[in-house]
């Protein structure tokens, strides 16, 4: 059914009410006009609700939390394989500057002790512990994977086998994007300390490049992410771009203004006690969860609306490109969406 009703628009190029679809043409997101444009956020923020994406947040942020201390031990031992594990911690203060107050005492806490622990660590049990790092952080890696198949419409067909390397190697990944992120860090950081010579313009100079690097490492490894986390046919990369700038800048945002949030009108240490810094931690995660989500948000509904073939290999017709975003055009149903008629 879903085929004949992708057939016939295709045919027509026009939507259910018999009106042209805005950017149905488009080869690159970036080609929509603004019509197409107002259609999709007018979507986006419509699935927002139906596909629950602040609860998904959540989820995602829950086990990012209990991924948290084992991924920053891979990283750390990882990283500690090329620089000593007191320069891994140095490099490391570097990135907290961008998290939460009280969230980076928490961290550089647990910090402390995977640089002390990593340090002890050589030969085989280093590789045993690095491993067991890993498989403990790859709980946000599947929940994530989890969220992606819902925003892209999609059912996991992938066995426990495919699903679990797929999660073990986002989480190879983001342990190598943090190790980029690091040595970016210890570079700016080295910099930094001959910024003082071109007196207050290299010092914003090497804030702004530290900016930069941050936010050019997210954008590549949220679309690594869109692109292999869902079961569906690959996507284009450049069908992934948009969104994934979007969620950087989206997530820089989010994190400064909880930042500032945090630090000036919320107390959290005042209701939570000696949870509050885990609660900061938490709502840290959520927000950046939840800018990560919506960045995947953005790519399914722009790639919804074109009714060019958006995933990779030779060109096939709607209803058989093995993706729901690409294989369907947009209808009044993602405008106002039911449960029992969607």
């Amino acid at each position: 059914m879903a085929d004949d009703a992708a057939a016939q628009t295709d045919a027509t190029g026009k939507s259910d009410e018999g009106k042209p679809i805005p950017g149905v043409e488009s080869v690159r997101p970036w080609q929509h006009p603004w019509p197409a444009w107002r259609a999709i956020l007018l979507r986006i923020y419509a699935m927002t609700g139906y596909h629950n994406l602040t609860l998904m947040a959540a989820g995602v942020a829950f086990y990012a939390f209990l991924s948290f201390v084992p991924l920053l031990g891979a990283i750390v031992m990882s990283y500690g394989l090329i620089a000593d594990p007191a320069t891994v911690g140095r490099h490391m203060d570097t990135i907290f500057e961008i998290v939460p107050v009280d969230a980076a005492r928490l961290i550089e806490d647990q910090l402390i002790s995977v640089v002390t622990t990593a340090a002890e660590q050589a030969g085989l049990g280093l590789a045993v512990a690095l491993a067991i790092s890993i498989y403990g952080a790859m709980r946000a890696a599947s929940a994530m994977i989890q969220a992606l198949n819902v925003i892209y419409e999609e059912e996991e067909s992938r066995n426990f086998l495919v699903t679990t390397l797929l999660a073990a190697g986002l989480t190879v990944g983001a342990v190598l994007a943090a190790i980029v992120g690091l040595l970016a860090a210890g570079a700016l950081g080295y910099l930094g300390q001959y910024a003082g010579v071109l007196g207050s313009t290299g010092v914003v100079l090497i804030q702004i490049a530290t900016w930069l690097v941050a936010g050019a490492i997210a954008s590549a490894g949220f679309a690594f992410v869109y692109r292999y986390g869902p079961d569906r046919a690959r996507a284009r990369w450049s069908w992934l771009s948009i969104g994934s700038v979007a969620a950087t800048v989206l997530w820089l945002v989010a994190t400064v203004g909880f930042g500032v949030y945090a630090a000036n009108f919320a107390n959290y240490n005042a209701t939570y006690g000696a949870l509050g810094a885990v609660v900061v931690l938490l709502m840290w995660l959520f927000v950046s969860s939840l800018a990560i989500l919506l960045g995947a948000e953005i790519n399914a509904e722009s790639e919804r609306q074109t009714g060019i073939d958006t995933t990779t290999g030779h060109e096939r017709p709607l209803g058989k490109r093995g993706a729901t975003m690409a294989d369907t055009l947009p209808s009044k149903r993602q405008v106002k969406p039911r449960r029992d008629r969607y």
